[in-house]
């Protein structure tokens, strides 16, 4: 995955695991402008690195509207999680234009890979759609424009087939967790971790695939 990356692109890799972990450390603390700063430089080091390695303008923009986005969610509140929404869904846009224009196209897709983002994009749709109150229309924008990105990722494959499926399985539980469990749900001490680890894997195994 490293084969293709210089000295400067492995450092701007090391310093997004850096931010990573750090944020990771930092889960079970209240907001504050550290933990802001660790969620937003991991995929923000992703976007340069898109940049520095010459990848495809739209991987460029989609990580930037998702470092937007964690920037967003590293916050607490409705008009945080608005925010993020908004970036993500823009991300989730851009990447879905560039998957779907980079592999092989719906017609030669693996059925089975569309038929699993199709029934996955039912069943979250519905769910968070049903408790998402006066937010369903941009849920269900969201939760389409996520179908989308994964279909995009199925005609691609490999490792970024795998990102994609790591990114809507993050947005999943980010969505459990928002609409679907309890204020005081004990599963929360497990979703945060969760959330953070799917979503910054599919991102980086996506850059790295894409840029392979």
């Amino acid at each position: 995955m490293l084969d293709g990356l210089d000295l400067a692109g492995i450092g701007l890799l090391a310093v997004s695991g850096l931010g990573f972990l750090i944020y990771l450390g930092l889960l079970g603390q209240k907001p504050s402008l550290k933990r802001t700063v660790a969620k937003t430089v991991a995929v923000a080091a992703l976007t340069v690195l898109a940049f520095h390695a010459g990848g495809p303008w739209l991987l460029v923009l989609a990580l930037a509207l998702s470092a937007a986005g964690d920037a967003f969610l590293a916050h607490e509140g409705d008009p945080a999680f608005l925010g993020g929404l908004g970036s993500f869904l823009l991300a989730h846009i851009a990447y879905a234009v560039l998957l779907l224009s980079s592999g092989s196209g719906l017609a030669s897709a693996p059925v089975a890979g569309v038929m699993t983002v199709a029934v996955f994009a039912l069943a979250m749709g519905t769910l968070m759609v049903r408790n998402a109150g006066p937010l369903a229309l941009p849920v269900a924008a969201y939760v389409l424009a996520i179908a989308v990105m994964g279909l995009g990722g199925v005609t691609v494959g490999g490792l970024v087939l795998l990102g994609a499926a790591l990114f809507m399985a993050s947005d999943a539980i980010l969505g459990s967790e928002k609409f679907l469990m309890a204020e005081n749900s004990p599963a929360k001490r497990l979703t945060g971790p969760a959330v953070w680890v799917l979503y910054y894997a599919g991102q980086a195994l996506i850059t790295l695939g894409l840029l392979a």
